[in-house]
């Protein structure tokens, strides 16, 4: 197959010497197109079968398909998703050009037509070539007949051959695209001031997370890529604005599966004077906008029917804690920490697989996912969970060792995560204290103290509901994939580990 691929590439080459030994460029700097295939689509429409447009239209397109018949060719161009049928005719080209027209163009090349729009006697819309342009000359060949890729890395690696290729992949792309439009839009109607905090920091803080460590030279300091928005967005509530957020790109140093890659979009809003209740609201809010802008409600979800369309379920932690492990949850917590002989008695009497060494954060998420993550594949908040998870929520009135803190799971993937947030500058060090302890028990990922951060919520800091939420995450929901690389265009990979086809593994494309 290298083989086969060196050829081609040698003798798309060799053409590409000879275009231009004839004074013609096969990569033109400029080429004036007056009509979208898609325009031309639509002028098409009201004219009768084998009748012609007055005036004539300028498209372009990447060739995808040519039929030669002797003194006449029909091909196809494709375009921004659209397809639009090209006729060409000796008698009306000329034989000079139809010539170049057979010969110097192939499959996979992008051309300009000018020329009339008529409609065939089958009735479908057509431009009849009154001449063609080489706009750019393809070397390599296109997958194989433009049906798709097999090899599902490489639709990953060469996501410009997949979305060459399949349509399936740019229609996912266009409606994670509205999606994130809907957001905006729901956001900015709310009157949430979009802001953009730094993604490099001398500090990685705002969730339990490891960080990629990197290193400016002209400081001579590492610097750390950000693992959440948080500790900065909270600074400009202190500050003064009411209504914030940021959606941007987070990196966090772990591992890679069907729900998890380092770097993912998320969304992170506050909102001065109001809790995770009012947040419970706003992701309502949010999701039956994007439910009806891109006009899906229900989808087909690891193979059960899931509707996406507010109002979800309200369900609380302790409670499914004592009716899916058997006891109060309270038996595992001790103050704003876990009770370690406790939690690790449950997860014996569970099953659940936990040693010495487990950090306790750990062991509360494993028995967690196995027995209640499972029941929660209509979409519902789980709201109050332990303290000890989360340092950076406030505690339920008279209870210190739970939070008012929520998850929402739909198709049993978490999708956003919010909290009444901690606004007591004294709590918050006790809690950033508690955490340096998990760190030291094994747990890396746990919060360090951030001394700045504490220092701003001194000023003073409003009653705050705050809430992330993963644009992936919903991405995958609203396209019904359960793989998380389907809606990232270019998902991280494991580096090829070897060159011997040039990392090219479709199949030999059609020529001409």
């Amino acid at each position: 197959m290298a083989e086969a691929l060196e050829e081609i590439l040698a003798l798309k080459a060799e053409k590409v010497r000879e275009i231009r030994s004839r004074g013609v460029d096969p990569y033109p700097h400029r080429w004036e197109r007056t009509q979208s295939l898609a325009q031309a689509l639509e002028l098409g429409k009201p004219i009768a079968a084998a009748q012609k447009t007055e005036h004539k239209v300028r498209v372009a397109g990447r060739l995808i398909q040519i039929r030669e018949m002797g003194k006449a060719s029909f091909a196809h161009l494709l375009s921004d998703g659209v397809r639009l049928q090209v006729y060409a005719k000796k008698d009306i080209l000329g034989e000079e050009a139809y010539k170049g027209f057979v010969k110097d163009l192939h499959v996979g090349d992008f051309i300009g037509v000018e020329g009339p729009v008529f409609k065939t006697r089958t009735g479908e819309i057509t431009v009849e070539a009154a001449s063609i342009t080489l706009l750019s000359k393809a070397l390599r060949p296109p997958p194989e007949k433009f049906h798709g890729l097999k090899d599902t890395e490489i639709r990953y690696r060469k996501r410009h051959l997949d979305l060459m290729a399949n349509a399936e992949a740019r229609k996912i792309f266009e409606t994670r695209s509205n999606l994130i439009a809907s957001i905006r839009r729901t956001f900015a109607e709310l009157g949430f001031l979009e802001v953009e905090t730094p993604i490099l920091l001398a500090q990685a803080g705002g969730a339990t997370a490891n960080p990629f460590k990197t290193f400016h030279r002209a400081l001579g300091v590492e610097l750390y890529l950000r693992i959440a928005t948080e500790l900065y967005l909270k600074r400009l509530i202190i500050g003064g604005f009411e209504r914030v957020f940021e959606m941007g790109r987070i990196f966090r140093n772990e591992g890679i599966d069907t729900r998890h890659n380092p770097e993912f979009t998320m969304l992170e809003a506050y909102q001065a004077y109001t809790d995770y209740n009012g947040m419970a609201d706003l992701f309502e809010r949010v999701m039956a906008d994007a439910c009806k802008a891109l006009g899906i409600e229900t989808v087909e979800y690891r193979g059960k029917p899931l509707s996406l369309k507010p109002p979800f379920r309200r369900l609380y932690m302790p409670e499914l804690w004592k009716e899916h492990c058997g006891e109060d949850i309270h038996r595992i917590l001790k103050g704003k920490g876990f009770d370690r002989d406790g939690l690790m008695a449950l997860a014996k009497k569970l099953g659940i697989e936990a040693g010495p060494d487990t950090p306790s954060a750990k062991v509360f998420e494993r028995i967690f996912d196995e027995k209640i993550l499972a029941q929660l594949h209509e979409p519902a908040f789980i709201f109050d969970h332990p303290t000890a998870i989360t340092p950076l929520a406030k505690c339920k009135p008279g209870d210190e060792s739970i939070v008012e803190r929520f998850e929402c799971f739909i198709g049993t993937e978490e999708v956003s995560n919010a909290y009444t947030e901690l606004n007591d500058p004294l709590d918050q060090r006790e809690r950033f204290a508690e955490q340096a302890q998990q760190r030291a028990s094994g747990l890396q990922e746990a919060e360090l103290l951030d001394e700045d951060f504490v220092e701003a919520m001194e000023h003073g800091m409003p009653p705050t509901g705050g809430i992330g939420f993963g644009i992936d995450r919903l991405a995958m929901l609203f396209t019904a994939n359960p793989s998380i690389r389907e809606v990232i265009l270019f998902p991280t990979l494991k580096p090829e580990t070897t060159e011997s086809d040039n990392g090219n593994k479709t199949e030999e494309g059609p020529k001409k």
